[in-house]
């Protein structure tokens, strides 16, 4: 089963190597040779010796960062699951071309390079500069009744990231953010946590866009009825299959995320995640390829229970906290400048030896 989507996928992972052992060893004892006391920078050090251990010789190096944002649909919106009406999908993929969403005014201040990714609206867009077309199918199936994909549409959109991710290699980009927009992808994220974490769907689904207590609870009843669907019959105590997950209860901007991951991994670029449907897709690519998490940076933790859960199954650290739902790779890309600030403190602060400073003695 999933023929296509594994054999694209095993070409990506077999030349995933893990950062490097010796250059985070490197790069600890060097953190705890500046003019600080040790640790006292918390998880700025670790953030520093991370990067370091990615990119090793390149670490002096200017970060060049670019935010990607893949845009689907998703059938199952038909069945009531969110606040807004598909048709935002579409709209706000014009927003983010106009320049007018947030995400927009962030990359712009912190110098993020935007890509905004059509991987499967349900819509069609004439010649819109700056809009990369990349579309596998308009929106995905309602997966209450059918899967979300076929092996064939999960392929394409896992080529999708993949070539993303090559090409940001050959632009020299080395910090990538990853975002989304779908109206419906936080059912499909909610469904994704609670296969792969074994978590039930109550804990694990928020209101996503704003749902009142009756919706709310709609959609958890839908949520429910999918996986009992799709999973009702998997092998007890098996771990799921990731790839299956993805094709039955995924998105399309989910599954292209995820092969960009795995992509950005593959050439050895650090990547963040955004909120809790990018983090959805982090959580797939890291159950295909657990040597991911090294290039993996957590960029928030958002108001949706499910991303809580997820960050802590990847084994992750959120490096901001903000009451923040909004998507779009806003998270990940506030989270850019503290990774940053992390190298060029790594890079810049002189040590004891250079200060003439004296060390601790106990």
């Amino acid at each position: 089963m999933n023929i296509a989507s594994r054999s694209v996928v095993s070409k990506i992972v077999s030349a995933i190597e893990p950062p490097s052992q010796l250059w985070l060893t490197r790069a600890r004892a060097h953190l705890d040779v500046l003019t600080k006391p040790a640790g006292s920078l918390g998880m700025l050090e670790d953030i520093a010796a991370q990067m370091a251990a990615i990119r090793q010789g390149e670490f002096a190096e200017p970060l060049r960062k670019a935010v990607y944002i893949f845009a689907a649909d998703h059938g199952v919106a038909a069945e009531g699951v969110s606040a807004y009406p598909s048709e935002v999908t579409r709209q706000m993929v014009l927003n983010f071309l106009a320049q007018g969403a947030a995400i927009n005014v962030l990359a712009k201040l912190h110098h993020v390079e935007i890509n905004v990714v059509d991987v499967g609206v349900d819509a069609r867009f004439d010649c819109f500069a700056g809009l990369l077309n990349c579309k596998v199918r308009n929106g995905t199936r309602n997966m209450l009744h059918e899967a979300a994909m076929s092996d064939s549409e999960l392929a394409q959109a896992f080529e999708v990231g993949f070539k993303l991710a090559a090409e940001a290699k050959r632009k020299g980009r080395s910090l990538l953010a990853v975002g989304e927009m779908g109206i419906g992808n936080t059912t499909a994220a909610s469904a994704i946590t609670s296969v792969l974490t074994n978590k039930p769907v109550a804990l694990v689904t928020g209101k996503g866009t704003g749902l009142n207590a009756d919706a709310h609870a709609h959609k958890r009843q839908i949520i429910e009825a999918v996986l009992q669907k799709h999973f009702s019959s998997a092998g007890i105590g098996l771990p799921p299959d990731p790839i299956d997950v993805l094709r039955c209860v995924g998105g399309l901007e989910i599954a292209a995320m995820s092969g960009l991951i795995l992509g950005a991994a593959r050439s050895g670029i650090a990547t963040v995640a955004d909120g809790f449907i990018s983090t959805a897709a982090a959580a797939i690519a890291y159950a295909i390829e657990p040597r991911i998490q090294g290039y993996l940076f957590a960029g928030h933790q958002s108001e949706e229970p499910g991303h809580r859960v997820l960050i802590e199954y990847i084994g992750l650290k959120p490096i901001l906290s903000l009451n923040m739902r909004l998507g779009e790779g806003t998270g990940a890309v506030l989270a850019m400048p503290i990774i940053e600030s992390a190298v060029c403190l790594y890079n810049e602060m002189a040590t004891f030896a250079s200060a003439g400073v004296s060390e601790a003695k106990l």
